[in-house]
């Protein structure tokens, strides 16, 4: 087994073969990491950027200006719309494609208006064992991962990270709010807000790993399979189920299996 400390190091070199770099930063725990690293080994020949639209939380936004300030490293933060991109809307199987091909442009000219030779994004090793389209569009932009190229997996990212002293090593994955959409279901700037407020409601309660995913007029909530017998008590839902349907859903369930990652991909395995 290769050790922690082994897999540090080859992150370190990773990072520093490239020279300098902008880096793709979402504030999450693997792109903090990347910062982080980069940081240290690329010194003021590196910045990270944070590309802004209607699918990333306000909450999330405002965690990646605080923990850039904490790392030291600059940061920009670009507004986009993915909403307007082709094809987007319509929320087909290979949105995240469409999305992340865009973003890592935005990145890439970012790292040309600076002079950075490259691009790096926090895909780490384990994610080439899921459904993620988006790793097309890094492979044909010639983004580099260097979590991945050390063999860094979730579980080594958030070992390195509490030994870095890296508050991140604690934040739950937040992927962007198009998650929450079945495929096919068109997404708009108002179905987007509405997921984003019910979260950030259900959050406020002391709730981790929350999902509001939206069928059509019914919100599926999925928290952490520890928290989902706190959440059906009837002083927890009644709240829940009041703000909900304030927000425009008719109908508010309560998804007994739990939080998982990427369930609404699960019809793909079906």
């Amino acid at each position: 087994m290769v050790s922690t400390d082994s897999k540090l190091d080859k992150l370190r070199s990773a990072v520093r073969s490239t020279g300098s770099a902008a880096i793709a930063f979402s504030g999450g725990s693997d792109s903090t990491l990347v910062a982080k690293i980069a940081r240290e080994e690329l010194g003021g020949s590196t910045v990270a950027v944070t590309v802004d639209s209607p699918l990333y939380p306000r909450r999330e936004l405002r965690g990646a200006r605080a923990t850039a300030k904490a790392i030291g490293i600059r940061h920009v933060v670009i507004r986009t719309d993915p909403l307007g991109y082709p094809g987007f809307s319509v929320n087909p199987r290979d949105r995240c494609y469409i999305c992340k091909l865009r973003t890592f442009e935005e990145v890439r000219g970012v790292a040309d208006a600076r002079s950075l030779a490259h691009v790096l994004d926090g895909s780490n090793a384990d994610d080439e064992r899921s459904y993620r389209p988006g790793l097309k569009a890094k492979r044909e932009l010639g983004v580099r991962s260097p979590l991945a190229e050390a063999g860094l997996g979730k579980k080594d990212v958030v070992s390195i990270s509490r030994r870095l002293g890296l508050a991140t090593h604690r934040k739950a994955p937040s992927p962007c709010l198009a998650t929450r959409v079945p495929y096919g279901d068109r997404l708009t700037p108002g179905l987007l807000a509405r997921i984003e407020k019910a979260e950030h409601y259900i959050i406020g309660k002391g709730f981790e790993q929350v999902r509001v995913r939206a069928h059509g007029d019914t919100a599926r909530i999925e928290v952490a399979k520890g928290q989902v017998r706190e959440i059906t008590r009837p002083e927890t839902m009644d709240g829940v189920v009041r703000r909900l349907k304030n927000l425009g859903f008719a109908y508010v369930a309560v998804d007994l299996e739990g939080y998982r990652s990427g369930s609404m991909d699960e019809v793909l395995r079906g």
